[in-house]
């Protein structure tokens, strides 16, 4: 052990080089409605584990349900990378402020005022979307979707790109694509045949029924449930 130790003593740099692709001070591009923290890492006992951290990428739009605005997506992308380079974080949890919705998919108000009349333009934000899951689906650190609420349309893309759900037991699930005129191939097309199966993919992808906490629980894309609290 002491061998091992003085071998990589002897080794490191000096000083380590920063692989962001902002400076460090940088958390977020639209002014808090995409929140980056660090907590302390707990074991099971509750104890702190000194020196390592769970990165908390959170969405800060509860007025709107907690959809992504275009710059809400680049500061998600950001945040995602730099949990993945941070060494002192070891877990991620993917979550949002409030209890009625994780995510409601895009800002149908961004939608309806730029990109409805800007079609050449929407190519351009699905670039941005598809790097949002590869940006979850390719981080280093797992992502825990921490669903608070509805988890619908873009936001159930975006969920099940993360390797584990946990959900209070009154949250909601399901796609909106065909209901409003638009398609699931965010990556409801991809992930739902794969995590529960065809004819349950057809059905949420085409007859957009919100399903319980309960049935996704048996469907086998959420790994636990809690309870709400009650007032």
């Amino acid at each position: 052990m002491a061998a091992t130790e003085e071998i990589i003593a002897r080794t490191a740099p000096d000083k380590l080089i920063d692989h962001n692709l902002l400076d460090s001070e940088v958390e977020s591009l639209c002014d808090g409605m995409v929140c980056y923290e660090k907590r302390p890492a707990r074991r099971r006992d509750g104890s702190v584990a000194e020196g390592l951290y769970n990165a908390w990428i959170i969405f800060n739009n509860p007025k709107q349900y907690n959809s992504y605005t275009t710059d809400m997506v680049k500061a998600a992308i950001l945040a995602f990378r730099r949990a993945s380079v941070d060494r002192a974080v070891n877990a991620v949890v993917f979550t949002a402020v409030g209890d009625k919705a994780f995510c409601t998919g895009g800002n149908t108000k961004e939608y309806a005022e730029y990109y409805a009349g800007n079609p050449q333009e929407y190519r351009q934000y699905m670039r941005l979307f598809n790097d949002m899951v590869s940006a979850i689906l390719g981080c280093d650190k797992p992502v825990v979707c921490r669903v608070n609420g509805m988890r619908v349309g873009g936001g159930q893309e975006i969920g099940m790109a993360c390797d584990f759900t946990i959900a209070q037991d009154l949250a909601n699930f399901g796609q909106a694509g065909p209901k409003h005129g638009s398609a699931a191939i965010g990556g409801a097309t991809d992930f739902l045949p794969v995590m529960i199966g065809c004819e349950q993919a057809m059905v949420s992808g085409t007859l957009c029924e919100p399903f319980s906490a309960h049935k996704a629980v048996r469907l086998g894309i959420v790994s636990d449930l809690v309870p709400a609290p009650k007032v």
